[in-house]
């Protein structure tokens, strides 16, 4: 049980920056984003035993994270993200929250994704990380063809919320 628990916490510090990506696209609060990251870690925990694929360690954790974040919106009745002309707070931990805090451009863009539906906010969200149509599919569960079309009908919304 000890190695498995030190295997899950090395694998934690390794994927960590995805959990923090998935929980500034869902929650704009900091204390929701807080709360999201610990029940993040605790569903990974809870499916750890039960990964098969330890090649497909990053796949599993943008699943879990996304559908955690996900599930927390619907289940807790957490408000809408509403639009705002600056972001909340960003805490200082997460290069991704320093990168935010300092670049217009993409607090525009973040502020754009936020406009999305949950499931195109995933889509983007793995589009903007580099993942395949394939391993997007996979994550989402849909099939690659519909991640396309989800894809360029997000970028479209994406520049008209821009413009805006």
């Amino acid at each position: 049980m000890n190695s498995t628990k030190e295997e899950f916490l090395e694998i934690l510090s390794n994927y960590q920056g995805i959990l923090h990506k998935v929980s500034i696209i869902y929650f704009k609060n900091a204390s929701d984003r807080v709360d999201n990251f610990q029940e993040i870690v605790y569903q990974l925990w809870k499916s750890y035993p039960k990964l098969q694929n330890k090649n497909s360690i990053g796949s599993w954790i943008y699943a879990v994270s996304i559908n955690t974040s996900i599930s927390r919106i619907k289940i807790k009745k957490i408000s809408r993200i509403e639009y705002r002309e600056t972001l909340p707070d960003i805490p200082d931990s997460s290069d991704i929250f320093e990168e935010l805090s300092k670049n217009e451009s993409l607090k525009l863009l973040l502020n754009a994704i936020y406009e999305l539906d949950e499931i195109d906010r995933s889509i983007m969200l793995l589009y903007l990380d580099e993942k395949s149509y394939d391993e997007i599919a996979e994550i989402i569960g849909i099939s690659k063809s519909n991640v396309g079309v989800r894809i360029s009908r997000a970028k479209e919304s994406i520049k008209q919320n821009i413009k805006n």
